[in-house]
């Protein structure tokens, strides 16, 4: 039923688009509390991460020191190990959720972290490109290698192992006997029930549809960012674009058009620049006003009155 390997659409970005990055994680995925911290730590001392006692400032080893900067940057929580906007309205001890606390900043940083510019070149492909609902850990390493290939051909195999093993353990919840050890141990982003074990190791599909921790603001707030991504002027979205286009919420969330559709109805009753429309029996999500004030102005509402 999974075959080992499935055909590549034909979506190459031109070269001058992005930078390929590709296993700069030291092959740990982001464990709880690590973005708190090495926000925190960054914030106090711009160069933390370079300094001779990192190690013991963060209370992780060297490669963990590399790893929790890379991610910082990666979801656009540091730039330049300098706090972002992003990353002080979220984490900043007065920001939207410090500790991380609401399932809703999770979805909130995989979509930052999926979203270009992306620092996770293999991420973006695995929720963007690779189409297969159902594949095994051959099926997405090989699809990965034609990606790379077209872009970036002098990348290692070896480093596109390490991203799908990272992604994996970091979307899927591992069995119980290979979360035994620290290396193993689960991350927040298990959480979001995006990946799941199908059947054994090797074996893995994702869960498309409603997810029940996504709350409509983020949807919404997703749908308005990809919106200005295409560098379109229109007030108006197909259902259909904002669920199968590339780097849209369908695809980096996992939705159905229907599952878009709840979000935006349930965004709408509380604000009048949100709507759906039917144009010639195709549904459209409509808005007015400047999309990205639009969506910061959703995203700051939802953080200080609607938790």
């Amino acid at each position: 039923m999974i075959s080992t390997r499935l055909p590549l659409e034909n979506t190459v970005y031109k070269a001058n688009q992005f930078n390929p990055i590709f296993a700069r994680h030291e092959t740990f995925h982001p464990r709880f509390g690590w973005l708190k911290k090495g926000f925190g730590r960054a914030r106090d001392d711009a160069e933390v991460f370079l300094r001779e006692d990192a190690p013991i400032r963060l209370g992780v080893g060297k490669n963990m020191v590399r790893s929790i900067r890379y991610w910082c940057s990666a979801f656009k929580l540091l730039e330049d190990d300098q706090p972002t906007d992003f990353g002080t309205q979220l984490l900043d001890q007065t920001g939207w959720d410090p500790y991380l606390e609401d399932p809703a900043s999770l979805w909130l940083l995989h979509w930052k972290l999926i979203e270009q510019p992306s620092a996770a070149t293999a991420w973006y492909f695995v929720f963007n490109r690779f189409r297969a609902v159902e594949f095994t850990v051959e099926d997405l390493f090989y699809q990965l290698c034609d990606y790379r290939d077209q872009m970036a051909p002098r990348i290692s195999d070896s480093s596109l192992r390490k991203d799908v093993s990272c992604i994996l353990r970091m979307y899927a919840v591992q069995p119980t006997k290979l979360r035994a050890s620290e290396d193993s141990l689960d991350c927040p982003f298990t959480g979001l029930g995006l990946i799941h074990p199908a059947g054994d190791s090797r074996h893995f599909m994702f869960r498309v549809g409603y997810k029940p921790s996504l709350v409509p603001e983020i949807v919404v707030y997703a749908c308005l960012l990809h919106h200005v991504q295409t560098n379109s002027t229109a007030k108006t979205i197909p259902i259909a674009a904002l669920t199968y286009d590339s780097g849209s919420p369908g695809l980096v969330f996992k939705l159905t058009e229907s599952a878009i559709c709840d979000a935006i109805a349930a965004v709408a009753r509380q604000w009048d620049q949100i709507s759906l429309s039917d144009a010639a029996g195709k549904l459209q999500f409509s808005f007015e006003g400047e999309p990205l004030e639009l969506a910061a102005d959703i995203l700051n509402r939802y953080y200080q009155v609607g938790r």
